[in-house]
């Protein structure tokens, strides 16, 4: 019966303390963006993931919070597109391949791009250290360093090492993103 009543209150609550969260997904290509949002909607990992050309957009609810979400392609030819995404959006999330350091001055250069944008100025930013599942994979501290993240002053931001294979630290970051939504 307890059960009953705790499912009827999470109901009650979701229909009069519901949120909505719109974000943008963005980072270079074979980051892991899309399993990123393939984990959040489905709760599944694949390694069959087919890059992803131009955008895709998902909406899924997850408790109170609905979220719409935009995952954008990596390659430098999209790249010109993401602040077009990333405009009017409750947070960006920025994930970063963790066990390729050799893409993180590009990674470093494309993110502060975007970040330069005025139309995005104070959106918070949630960069996402992806892959730590890997040997070769750097620390949140250095991954921090590598892609300049306390210059980054005019917006709240946060860094996770996680992992979508193992979907390590996923409920930290879903907890992050639904405090920044409205």
């Amino acid at each position: 019966m307890a059960g009953f009543f705790l499912s009827f209150f999470h109901w009650l609550s979701g229909i009069f303390f519901s949120k909505q969260a719109e974000i943008a997904v963005v980072g270079l290509q074979a980051s892991g963006k899309t399993s990123f949002v393939n984990v959040i909607t489905s709760g599944q990992w694949s390694e069959d993931v087919v890059p992803t050309v131009a955008f895709n957009f998902r909406k899924v609810r997850k408790e109170n919070v609905t979220m719409k979400i935009w995952d954008v392609a990596g390659q430098p030819k999209f790249r010109s597109m993401w602040e077009r995404y990333c405009n009017g959006v409750d947070a960006i999330v920025y994930v970063v391949d963790s066990a390729d350091s050799d893409k993180f001055n590009t990674a470093r250069f494309e993110l502060h791009q975007l970040l330069s944008q005025s139309s995005l100025a104070g959106v918070p930013l949630l960069v996402l250290g992806n892959k730590n599942d890997l040997d070769e994979h750097v620390p949140v501290k250095q991954l921090i360093k590598d892609l300049q993240l306390d210059k980054i002053t005019d917006r709240p931001v946060s860094c996770y090492s996680c992992s979508m294979k193992s979907q390590h630290n996923l409920d930290i970051i879903l907890k992050w993103l639904a405090e920044k939504s409205h």
